[in-house]
């Protein structure tokens, strides 16, 4: 996924009200954006910090700017960071058209957004004639709080648990169920849940994974250009 315009540098004054960021650009100018992220983005969101912006064209949005990536150091040197939470959509479905992930590949037909579960739209459904069907949730990863182990998730997700009890639910219909983390750390070499931070999703995560849900973690390669998804790394227990 390359970014549609060339990313504007700024300094983070500072987060707040989860969506929302004061940045300087070089000029001195002060400016608000927005922040598609509404996690705690721990060791992220440090005042001072050297951040890129993109800039959607859109005069009529309120913060036409969204905040990208950051620049910091989460303990094996600085590196850039993704830090949009849309952004894994487009990266899973750029890699499932590549064919870049062995475990979801040679499905003629991928749908987005589509409605299972209670109340929920699984990311992807991808579909076989000659195969079971697959649902495939994605979940963004951008928590790291030893060097190279990132971790989801970053506070705690009711939403999160939710979907793990829904992809544990299609399997009784004979379907592919998969959970796939999407790592935007570089040095990311390898991933585990955080359960300290939330039992609840920890515990439907591993009754999901007992009854038969796939999971996959994925780390992304990051630049100024673009993001893509580029190695799988090892889930991990405590």
């Amino acid at each position: 996924m390359r970014f549609n315009s060339t990313l504007i540098e700024a300094t983070l004054a500072r987060r707040y009200k989860r969506f929302l960021a004061d940045v300087v650009l070089p000029s001195g100018e002060v400016m608000t954006v927005h922040v598609a992220n509404p996690g705690a983005m721990t060791g992220l969101d440090r005042p001072l910090s050297r951040i890129w912006l993109s800039d959607s064209g859109n005069a009529l949005r309120k913060y036409p700017h969204t905040w990208e990536l950051v620049e910091t150091d989460l303990g094996s040197g600085p590196e850039m960071v993704g830090v949009n939470t849309t952004q894994p959509h487009q990266l899973v479905a750029d890699a499932l058209e590549a064919g870049l992930i062995p475990e979801l590949r040679n499905y003629p037909t991928v749908r987005r957004e589509v409605k299972y579960g209670e109340n929920s739209r699984v990311d992807f459904l991808l579909d076989d004639p000659a195969r079971r069907p697959c649902y495939l949730e994605i979940k963004n990863v951008h928590l790291m709080r030893k060097p190279r182990l990132a971790e989801f998730p970053d506070c705690v997700t009711a939403r999160g648990a939710r979907h793990m009890r829904e992809l544990a639910g299609v399997l009784a219909t004979g379907a592919r169920a998969v959970l796939l983390f999407v790592i935007q750390i570089p040095s990311a070499d390898r991933f585990r849940v955080a359960r300290d931070i939330d039992p609840g999703f920890a515990a439907a995560f591993d009754r999901a994974r007992v009854l038969g849900v796939e999971v996959l973690a994925w780390r992304c390669k990051v630049t100024l250009d673009g993001i893509e998804i580029a190695a799988p790394v090892p889930i991990v227990g405590d």
